[in-house]
This record gives structure tokens, C-alpha cells and sequence, in this order.
């Protein structure tokens, strides 16, 4: 909005609303999923031949809390 004409102000204003929901929307969703991959990951790794599956989903998921949040 630094060099918009005072005419275009309410379209840029409604424009930034919406992109700013939609960027929020796509980190709760990252941590969601995150948190699922982590729980999904535990579970496998219980069992030890899960363990090969489980430890990377859990990593995976870490890493997708970790961008959701920062």
C-alpha cells in the first residue's frame, strides 16, 4: 500500500486479507499434518520392524511443526 492511489486502497486492503489468511491457513495446516506424520511415526516405530518407516515419518513430521510454526 506505500504507492497506491487512495482509490485502489480498499481492493489492495481486501487483496493483503485474503493472502494473509490463506499464508495462515497453510502453516495450520503444516502443523497438522506434522503432528499426524509425528504421531503416525510413533506408532510404527513401536513395533521394530516399523521402526524403518517410523523414524523418518517422525523426522519428517518435526521438520513440517518446526516450518508451520517458524
Amino acid at each position: 500500500m506505500r504507492n497506491t492511489p487512495w482509490y485502489w486502497w480498499p481492493v489492495v486492503a481486501l487483496w493483503q486479507l485474503v493472502t494473509g489468511l490463506l499464508a495462515l491457513t497453510g502453516r495450520l495446516v503444516a502443523v497438522i499434518l506434522g503432528l499426524i506424520l509425528i504421531l503416525v511415526g510413533a506408532l510404527l516405530t513401536l513395533t521394530i520392524a516399523g521402526a524403518v518407516l517410523g523414524i523418518p515419518l517422525v523426522l519428517i513430521g518435526l521438520l513440517l511443526v518446526a516450518r508451520g510454526i517458524f
